[in-house]
């Protein structure tokens, strides 16, 4: 019970991401049309379909570390999957947040933020 806090986190962060990146998967043309209206003012305007590709990769690897350092936590104690996780979680969340910000979308950008600081919170209890 020791890594439960820690645990819980990786699991926010892993049904946060995964949820997230199904989501651009099944609806893709939905979600890609949404963010050219979006970004439309923004210097990132035409890279939107390769914007959106990259976020979803990035969430596809940060969920799928966060579960995977869930179980190395649970089996072994080990915490490197979780760590890697956790970084890649910030990673992703800082660029969706250049994004929001870019967009001029600051209720938006806050509510990353809130993302955000759990996410320090595990790489700091993992490191």
């Amino acid at each position: 019970m020791f890594n439960i806090a820690t645990i819980l986190v990786l699991v926010l962060l892993a049904v946060t991401f995964i949820q997230s990146a199904y989501d651009k998967t099944m609806y893709w043309k939905d979600n890609l049309d949404w963010l050219k209206g979006h970004f439309a003012a923004t210097p990132i305007k035409n890279m939107v379909p390769f914007s959106l590709f990259l976020i979803l990769i990035l969430e596809l690897i940060s969920g799928i570390l966060c579960i995977s350092g869930c179980i190395e936590l649970l089996i072994n104690n080990g915490r490197t999957f979780g760590l890697y996780g956790a970084i890649f979680s910030c990673i992703t969340l800082i660029f969706l947040l250049v994004g929001q910000r870019m967009a001029k979308d600051y209720d938006g950008a806050r509510t990353i933020v809130i993302y955000f600081i759990p996410a320090v919170m595990a790489c700091y209890w993992l490191s």
